[in-house]
């Protein structure tokens, strides 16, 4: 194997950070939000938001808080030192708090006052998530419109619905993309939901009592949580993670949707649907032996990423199982799971943006789809249609043997039916053509679609 001056060379082990990978599963606007440096100046900036509100509550000196606002400079950190003693301590913040004290002289001493080092930590996190979540919230925003205008195109465009990968009965394609867009008008709904009980902030102190501020506790949580513009929190959550767990679990669905339609589009994209491609890019799912090959590489980055974040939404869930008043390690498992979760959706919408933007719809292909089974499809409308004039049970009876013939002879149903006494006898051929057209039996499908667009404020 040859060798590689590893030096000049990325040494990332992840696809979230491989210079080959990271754009395929995530994107940089999200791996900002949760980078090193981003999180390190996140640390110092509720650090500096404490010192403030203690200041506004008179427990420590004013001036002392303008020193640590003025003077803290997170790019002047020596972040190799801070490697090591984090290394050395297991925690950031107190090697944090060591070169920020040492940046504001005297004042220093008033860094950190009163805190604990989850208080930081946490509170960082949220903002993390309130920037995270509001990229995911415009990308949602942006996914919805282009399903809407997808459903709109489609409405009434038939296409074979199917059932355990079955031909079952016709829908409209524009039918199958609302239902996507309700899905999505959901999620939108539970991230306004979910920010209020997610986004606060979090100040205890050691065991959560606020014990070293004295009967300041209350009043000094509140104004940090106003200088960062967060919520208050009603209880300490050292140990009651459900805020962070819900906001995983919600990229869960989120991912878990775009997965559903990943697999749609891969299957309707295969030879033998032909109905739908990615948009066309030059070279995009190439295979390196078979030219004619146009593989849907959006849904299947999709498909991946709702698997990942579906395992994280577990981790998350696992890690609510803390002990007593401080955990022992499921902490821990949320520092891996969370800023994972965030950049994979980021991508998986990301993807999904690009693959329904530009999305190719063979409508003609689709109803010749429609019509492979020769009208067999239709054959609950057949039943129904002659259910008036000769009786359900004999309807049910006729219909059957007619769908037998036409699969033992090759007929189509309508040819089928009309070679039947029972059914030419009692109906004319024009009404045996119409009852069998797979497009006359959409049922409210179409107007399923005026629904969803009419559903919410679009």
């Amino acid at each position: 194997m040859p060798a590689f001056p590893m030096s000049a060379f990325p040494t990332s082990t992840t696809v979230l950070d491989s210079v080959l990978f990271r754009d395929a599963f995530g994107t940089s606007e999200m791996r900002e939000v949760f980078s090193d440096l981003r999180l390190i100046a996140r640390y110092a900036e509720v650090e500096v938001a404490l010192a403030r509100a203690e200041a506004r509550c008179g427990v420590i000196p004013a001036q002392a808080a303008e020193e640590i606002a003025a003077r803290t400079d997170v790019a002047a950190f020596d972040f190799d030192l801070l490697r090591q003693e984090t290394d050395v301590v297991g925690y950031p913040i107190l090697p944090l708090v060591h070169q920020m004290a040492k940046q504001c002289g005297e004042a220093g001493r008033y860094v950190h006052w009163g805190a604990t080092t989850q208080d930081i930590m946490d509170t960082a996190v949220v903002l993390q998530l309130r920037d995270g979540l509001k990229i995911v919230e415009d990308d949602i925003s942006a996914l919805r419109g282009i399903l809407a205008g997808l459903s709109k195109k489609y409405r009434d465009t038939p296409m074979a619905g199917r059932t355990h990968l079955q031909q079952a009965l016709p829908v409209t394609f524009g039918y199958k993309t609302a239902i996507w867009l309700a899905a999505f008008d959901r999620h939108a709904e539970r991230l306004a939901e979910l920010k209020p009980r997610v986004l606060v902030g979090q100040f205890a102190g050691a065991a959560g009592t606020l014990a070293s501020l004295g009967g300041k506790g209350f009043e000094v949580q509140k104004a940090l949580c106003e200088e960062l513009r967060l919520g208050v929190p009603v209880s300490t959550w050292h140990v009651a993670r459900d805020g962070l767990a819900e906001a995983v679990n919600f990229l869960a669905l989120v991912t878990g949707t775009l997965g559903k339609i990943a697999l749609d589009i891969m299957i309707m994209a295969s030879t033998e649907f032909a109905e739908v491609y990615e948009p066309f890019v030059k070279g995009r799912g190439a295979s390196s032996t078979m030219p004619q090959k146009r593989n849907p590489i959006s849904s299947e980055l999709m498909l991946a990423a709702a698997k990942a974040v579906r395992q994280h939404a577990g981790l998350m869930l696992d890690a609510m199982v803390q002990d007593f008043e401080r955990a022992t390690g499921p902490w821990h498992a949320e520092w891996m799971a969370i800023p994972e979760s965030f950049v994979l959706t980021a991508g998986a919408l990301h993807q999904a943006k690009f693959a329904l933007g530009g999305l190719i719809v063979d409508e003609k292909r689709m109803a010749d789809n429609l019509d492979i089974s020769r009208g067999l499809i239709v054959a609950e409308a057949v039943m129904m249609g002659l259910a008036p004039a000769i009786g359900r049970q004999e309807a049910h009876d006729v219909v059957y043997d007619a769908c037998r013939a036409a699969n033992d002879k090759g007929l189509t149903l309508a040819e089928a039916l009309a070679a039947d006494q029972r059914v030419a006898s009692r109906i004319d051929r024009a009404t045996i053509d119409r009852l069998t057209a797979p497009k006359n039996y959409l049922g409210l499908a179409p107007e399923m679609v005026d629904r969803v667009l009419a559903s919410v404020k679009r």
